[in-house]
């Protein structure tokens, strides 16, 4: 005999609280595990396509893996010293950013920026702020023996985690639907597989979308002689996954370092400006139709909210599981909303009269 829904929803709830309390208190040492599973998630459809053409679960594992290990290697080698490097750089250049553009607004408006006006006392504060404070912020957080000790260990723990979960990813999900709750099965089946859709698209498809533009970005930019083209990549390409933000921060961004790098040279300028042109008509085109699909059912304020709603309240654990936990309300949601449209509350006393008829 099932449950009375009543009692459903206080298991239920007890189970979700229960998550969240763990997520609250554990957040920090659950972070590398929240990790390699979502790094496994990411590379499951990899090794089901190796698996597809021949290879054992075990062997599509490791060849991930050993083509895991060259890219980080390449990447520790090449790409991160140097975006440090730049990172560092443009923190400690921001004071003579905001007395250039302080005497370039002095010089065009003169009645605006007077020896002595709020703006300009607020530019040279802020860059002053940025220099001190991100600086010894990003020079604290590589140099301190707690920061390095938490990057050595999710390096270690990280890798072997997602590994283990890669390799047992298939056996793992059959186990899970084998304890589904039997009158409920073919439901939660459903939306968890309505669940994975989004996901698969968004996650997969716009990692995938932000890795290609923040590359793109990157090396366009340093091509064009750029300082700190590669940082304005590396952002452009992370916020790449808020549709039009990746664009508008990173296009801001690098038009300003142009405007003082490059002033007079105008045709520099209008190139940088061309590079996310084409960036943004290309993502628009060709990257987030192909890749992410229009299905995905993930709207960037609902986005935006949850990142917001569990950054703040779990921290940066909170963020990686905010988008998972948005995918899964926003499906629960048309749900309900799928249950209420058949209900007699929605479709009233004379919708079952007239089908009763029929």
């Amino acid at each position: 005999m099932a449950l009375p829904v009543r009692d459903q929803f206080k298991y239920w709830g007890i189970a979700a609280a229960v998550f969240f309390l763990l997520l609250y208190a554990l957040g920090d040492q659950l972070l590398p595990f929240f990790l390699g599973a979502a790094i496994a998630y990411f590379l499951d459809p990899v090794a089901d396509w190796l698996e597809a053409r021949g290879c054992s679960r075990g062997l599509a594992t490791g060849i991930i893996t050993v083509t895991a290990i060259i890219i980080f290697v390449v990447l520790a080698l090449l790409v991160v010293p140097t975006l440090v490097e730049q990172a560092i750089q443009l923190f400690n250049a921001a004071p003579q950013l905001a007395r250039d553009l302080g005497a370039f607004l002095t010089e065009r408006f003169p009645s605006l920026l007077d020896e002595g006006s709020t703006i300009r006392q607020t530019l040279n504060s802020l860059g002053q702020t940025i220099s001190d404070r991100g600086g010894q912020l990003l020079n604290s957080a590589l140099t301190s023996a707690a920061s390095l000790i938490n990057v050595v260990v999710l390096f270690i723990i990280v890798p072997v985690v997602a590994v283990y979960l890669l390799l047992d990813w298939d056996r793992m999900i059959a186990r899970v639907n084998g304890l589904l709750p039997l009158d409920h099965a073919p439901v939660i089946r459903r939306l968890a597989s309505e669940i994975d859709g989004t996901l698969a698209g968004f996650i997969r498809g716009m990692g995938t979308v932000c890795l290609i533009l923040g590359t793109y970005y990157a090396i366009a930019l340093m091509l064009i002689g750029l300082q700190f083209g590669l940082v304005v990549g590396f952002v452009a390409g992370l916020l790449t996954f808020i549709p039009y933000v990746g664009a508008l921060v990173g296009g801001a961004l690098a038009i300003g370092l142009a405007l003082f790098q490059f002033w007079g040279e105008w045709h520099w300028i209008v190139a940088v400006a061309i590079v996310f042109g084409i960036g943004q008509v290309v993502e628009g085109n060709i990257l987030t139709p192909k890749l992410v699909g229009e299905s995905v059912g993930l709207h960037p304020v609902w986005l935006i909210l949850a990142l917001s709603v569990f950054g703040a309240l779990f921290g940066f654990v909170g963020m990686l599981v905010a988008v998972p936990m948005a995918a899964a309300l926003g499906v629960f949601v048309r749900f309900l909303i799928e249950k209420y449209q058949d209900s007699r509350l929605y479709r009233g006393i004379e919708a079952d009269e007239t089908e009763a008829r029929d």
